[in-house]
């Protein structure tokens, strides 16, 4: 099947049926930028008959790929006219032709500040006549009152306010491009018909004129068969210039043709989200596409249940083309399970110290999360399922499975997590597949890992106190304490005892402190600062301890200022942490990964 044909048409031909309304715009295209040097630059390739490149349009009339149009900027319609064809590339020298020749009205542009202003074009038709010049020199614009000033506007350089001032000028309106005739005649009156002056007309006629009124411009048009994949594909190829369109804008300009929002229904989102901080980051993409998810699975289920052959159901997804896809219908009918399905993740989250989206290991991972919650529903309250739950978020954080290509990973999730959950199904592929390498502790080193988010979780779980208030860590004093993640052996006594940049940035020689705290630490031996923090907090030996090794690590290493004891002691009780938190062994003899392997995802340090 041809999906598309290729021929030429002429530029008056097209700008006709842009004016009438037969061609309009998707309503997905951006607005139309050109600045004032652009538009006399493809005025001036016109009058020489150079070409402006192909346009791209499609055929309106296919069901499946219905955008809301809209006119070219500039166009005046008597109703809600339906195009026949939708202008994919090429909106801008469309435009700009449309607006500087057929209006007759200025057009408003941008100068190369990028300021606002007003223009109308003229072509200075004793340059354009003379060989000496280059066509594009003889391309001008003037302001409003049709003047160019100097001296700050106090002296009028050239002044076509009067058509009698055009003719006496010879300053020929580019608006009067179509309507040439009209113009010609009054030219020649004005002239008193002046052998010489009608001479000079005919040979610009000829040489300009002419070039506008045969200038044929390449088109393709994209026939209307093509699926909407299809469609929104080309236009992002071919508008290489602009900022890719994403699925969100594209379904936008759908959902639009059946008097739809999207926008609008997402500001609503947005606002409900605004009640938790780890949801901040998740963006309307993330929405269309865990919506997508879910919408796919109970596609699945429901032809399943009707008897459908496996082979013949539909497959569970969410990459571009099914977001593409995604129905109004089945966008009105999930929405609510999804949104209730992002804030249950982040009230889970909330409750294993993931508290705000900076410190969310994968942002990816949830919307998979969100889908299965919104299967499970308030079944999630059973202890045993959010155990459940959270052992394949953890598998999934230190596995380090949700880095890239992820829509493969989230359509096994959903079905297999579900399954393992309520009906007590095989272990999911993210479980089976995660995997933590003892080694990989001491390339983490800063927040730009997912795993290194997770360690600084768990070093919050089981009542973690802060060393100075003797408070516990938890949503409100992590805000309002400004806990964040610091060394224990301090930077400065570490590289004076020779300790290696490595061992003592990675996240074994770090925990979760209050700012207060941290300020106290300083750069003393921990032996020295412990005292005083002690001191400060008022609190007994003991009871200093037992706040002490809330952070997964023994005192007496830090008493006696024994870094390697201390490293290693550690790294073992996070390592156990991690197990606990994947419900699945750590080999302790695996083969140590070459130092560095990691180092790419981990360059920025803290």
């Amino acid at each position: 099947m041809e999906t598309f044909d290729s021929t030429k048409r002429s530029l008056f031909e097209i700008l006709k049926d842009v004016h009438s309304g037969k061609i309009q715009l998707p309503d997905f295209q951006r607005g139309w930028i050109w600045d004032d040097a652009r538009i006399k630059g493809i005025i001036a390739s016109v009058a020489k008959s150079f070409p402006i490149g192909a346009i791209m349009l499609l055929e309106t009339g296919n069901e499946s790929v219905r955008f809301k149009t809209k006119p070219v900027e500039g166009v005046k319609l008597n109703g809600n006219l339906k195009p026949d064809l939708l202008i994919l590339d090429g909106q801008q020298r469309i435009t700009s032709l449309y607006q500087t020749i057929i209006t007759n009205e200025i057009v408003t542009t941008r100068n190369e500040k990028n300021y606002e202003i007003k223009r109308w074009y003229y072509i200075d038709m004793i340059k354009a006549m003379d060989d000496s010049y280059d066509l594009e020199e003889a391309i001008i614009s003037v302001n409003e009152k049709k003047q160019i000033t100097g001296d700050f506007g106090r002296q009028i350089i050239l002044d076509l306010s009067k058509k009698e001032f055009e003719f006496k000028n010879l300053m020929y309106p580019v608006c009067m491009i179509d309507n040439y005739s009209d113009w010609r005649r009054e030219f020649y009156e004005y002239w008193q018909y002046d052998r010489e002056k009608c001479m000079f007309w005919d040979k610009f006629e000829e040489k300009i004129i002419n070039n506008f009124n045969k200038y044929m411009v390449p088109v393709i048009v994209m026939k209307k068969e093509n699926p909407k994949e299809a469609v929104c594909q080309v236009f992002e190829k071919v508008n290489t210039g602009g900022v890719p369109l994403n699925v969100f804008e594209l379904l936008t300009a759908t959902f639009a043709a059946d008097e739809f929002d999207l926008k609008t229904d997402w500001q609503k989102i947005k606002e409900v989200f605004k009640e938790y901080k780890l949801l901040d980051r998740v963006n309307n993409t993330d929405i269309i596409q865990a919506i997508t998810l879910l919408a796919t699975y109970h596609k699945k289920l429901e032809l399943s249940e009707q008897g459908i052959p496996d082979e013949k159901l539909p497959a569970i997804s969410c990459k571009r083309k099914e977001m593409l896809n995604l129905s109004l219908e089945d966008y009105k009918k999930y929405r609510d399970l999804i949104v209730q399905g992002f804030i249950k993740a982040a009230k889970i989250l909330f409750e294993n110290h993931i508290f705000s989206a900076r410190d969310l290991p994968y942002p990816a991972q949830l919307i998979p999360m969100s889908a299965i919650l919104a299967v499970i529903g308030d079944n999630i309250g059973n202890i045993g399922h959010k155990k459940k739950l959270m052992q394949w978020f953890w598998c999934g954080v230190f596995g380090e499975l949700y880095g890239s290509a992820n829509e493969t990973r989230y359509a096994l999730d959903l079905p297999q997590v579900v399954d393992w959950i309520t009906n007590n199904g095989p272990e999911p592929k993210t479980v089976y597949d995660a995997n933590f390498s003892p080694s990989r502790l001491h390339t983490l080193r800063s927040r730009n890992s997912a795993a290194y988010k997770g360690i600084y979780a768990l070093l919050m779980a089981d009542d973690t106190k802060d060393w100075l208030s003797a408070t516990k860590i938890d949503i409100s004093t992590y805000f309002s304490e400004s806990v964040d993640i610091h060394h224990i052996f301090p930077v400065a006594w570490c590289e004076k005892h020779g300790i290696k940049k490595e061992d003592y940035n990675c996240i074994i020689n770090k925990t979760p402190l209050s700012s207060r705290t941290n300020r106290i630490v300083s750069g003393d031996a921990p032996s020295k600062y412990l005292r005083r923090i002690q001191k400060h907090a008022g609190v007994s030996d003991e009871e200093f301890k037992d706040i002490l090794k809330s952070h997964v690590l023994s005192p007496e290493f830090l008493y006696a200022d024994d870094f390697e004891k201390f490293f290693n002691d550690r790294k073992e009780r996070i390592l156990q942490r991690i197990e606990n938190a994947m419900n699945k062994p750590i080999p302790r003899d695996a083969i140590q990964l070459e130092e560095g392997v990691y180092i790419s995802e981990d360059s920025e340090e803290e």
